[in-house]
């Protein structure tokens, strides 16, 4: 049997073929035989692990009845799906696209996450988010979207099994008041208040240069398919699955990751910033 594919498209692709299935409430097998592929390719295929042809994608979306909008976006995804890295142009109006990041970090195994400016989004507070989606006006409808993502993608680390986490604070991202004063001490707060799995370390400035200088990213691990690295950006966002820019990435981490305050450290810096604002 050939190497898994699982590259960021195909997996994205068989998110979207799941999903679909399990809106029309269909089985596995019970698709399969109706769309003549074998189950055990049809699994492959929403795992990502495998890549169908465009025409077998179009016999399933066919058969599921899927709306032309989300057709035409799956397709595009089975034509590019071998590709190694896609570069994501962020489409506010495609509520499928908005959670593509949430499935990916729903079924890593573990998460390693550095945020230099802003806490990450596994961890804002509602208060918190709003404050970062409204910015720039935009429309209540598409702010509440992508809070109802935000919330999908905490929902996750509520599963079991959920994914272990370690993320990496910048030292600006605890001072950096968004939403106001209260809005980031009610945001510090509940970094102290995490379950213990979640582990958040706090990197002070000050230092001298290392890779976490460039920009925040993650590093999606899976128990049985490569590694994804994510980068998010002002209007799309990067996933990358090249082994040597991933094999980069998870070395830029662990730089990152000897410069962090211990969790004991960490928690007593962060009650330090709240003491600060409430002063």
């Amino acid at each position: 049997m050939p190497p898994p594919i699982a590259t960021p498209r195909s997996r994205a692709l068989g998110f979207g073929l799941r999903k679909a299935r399990t809106a029309r409430g269909y089985g596995v097998r019970e698709l399969a035989r109706a769309a003549d592929v074998h189950p055990a390719d049809l699994s492959n295929w929403e795992l990502g692990s495998r890549v169908p042809k465009v025409e077998e994608v179009a016999v399933l979306l066919g058969q599921l009845r899927v709306p032309a909008e989300e057709r035409k976006r799956l397709l595009e995804l089975a034509g590019h799906a071998r590709e190694p890295n896609w570069l994501e142009k962020e489409m506010p109006n495609a509520p499928a696209i908005l959670t593509t990041l949430a499935e990916y970090e729903r079924t890593a195994a573990s998460i390693f996450s550095w945020q230099p400016m802003v806490v990450h989004g596994l961890l804002q507070t509602p208060d918190y988010a709003r404050a970062i989606l409204a910015y720039g006006g935009s429309p209540t409808h598409l702010v509440e979207q992508r809070m109802r993502v935000r919330m999908i993608r905490q929902a996750a680390l509520r599963e079991h099994p959920a994914p272990e986490c370690s993320i990496l604070l910048g030292e600006i991202a605890l001072r950096q008041r968004i939403g106001g004063t209260e809005t980031l001490i009610g945001q510090l707060r509940h970094l102290l208040d995490l379950p213990r799995r979640l582990a958040v370390r706090v990197v002070r400035f000050g230092g001298d240069f290392h890779p976490g200088l460039n920009g925040s990213f993650s590093v999606f691990e899976y128990s049985d398919l490569p590694a994804i690295v994510f980068l998010d950006q002002h209007r799309g966002s990067a996933y990358i699955y090249d082994d040597d820019q991933v094999a980069d990435y998870k070395s830029a981490a662990k730089t990152v990751a000897s410069l962090a305050l211990d969790a004991a450290g960490s928690r007593a810096f962060i009650e330090g910033v709240i003491a600060e604002l409430e002063a």
